[in-house]
C-alpha cells in the first residue's frame, strides 16, 4: 500500500492526534520523519466492510546505525476500534514476513513511556527492550524494542 494512499494518510494522522494528546503537541519525534522515501513497505489492514483500522511501515536502516539487515517498524497504529480485533497483530506478522522477503534478519522500533498498550503489545508478541538507538539516545520519553527474525526466514 502506497504511503500516499488517502487511508494510510488517514491512520497517520489519528496516530498523530493520539500522541499528541497523549505527549502534547510539541515535536515528540526526533530525527528525521518518515516518508514515502524512505518507508518502501507500508501496509494496511482492513475490516470485513473493507475500512481501513490499522498500518504499519518498515524503514531499512544503514549498516552504520545497528548493523546489516535491521528495519526500523515505523507508524505503526491501530485504530481505537480496531483494538483486541488481531489488526495490529495482522500488521506486524505481515512486516515481519516482508522483512524476511526482503533479506532483513531484524526489526527494531521505538515507542513511549505514555504507550503502555503499545508495550504491552510488543512484548506480547516477542519484541524485547534494547537500548535506545539512533536518534531516541538521550530520549527520556522514547522506549526500544527488537525482535531477531531468525535465519534463513525462520522465526
Amino acid at each position: 500500500m502506497a504511503w500516499e494512499h488517502p487511508d494510510a494518510v488517514r491512520l497517520r494522522a489519528a496516530q498523530r492526534a493520539e500522541l499528541d494528546e497523549r505527549y502534547g503537541s510539541d515535536d515528540h519525534e526526533p530525527g528525521v520523519a518518515p516518508s514515502a522515501d524512505d518507508v518502501p513497505v507500508f501496509l494496511i489492514a482492513r475490516d470485513a466492510v473493507g475500512a481501513a483500522v490499522a498500518c504499519g511501515g518498515l524503514r531499512p536502516l544503514p549498516p552504520e546505525a545497528l548493523g546489516d539487515g535491521v528495519a526500523e517498524i515505523k507508524r505503526m497504529y491501530a485504530a481505537p476500534e480496531a483494538r483486541g480485533t488481531g489488526a495490529a497483530t495482522a500488521v506486524l506478522r505481515a512486516l515481519e514476513a516482508e522483512a524476511r522477503a526482503l533479506g532483513l534478519r531484524r526489526l527494531v522500533l521505538e515507542t513511549g513511556t505514555a504507550q503502555p498498550d503499545a508495550v504491552r503489545f510488543y512484548v506480547r508478541e516477542g519484541y524485547e527492550p534494547i537500548p535506545l538507538f539512533g536518534q531516541y539516545i538521550g530520549s527520556d520519553i522514547s522506549l526500544c524494542f527488537a525482535r531477531d527474525l531468525g535465519v534463513g526466514g525462520a522465526e
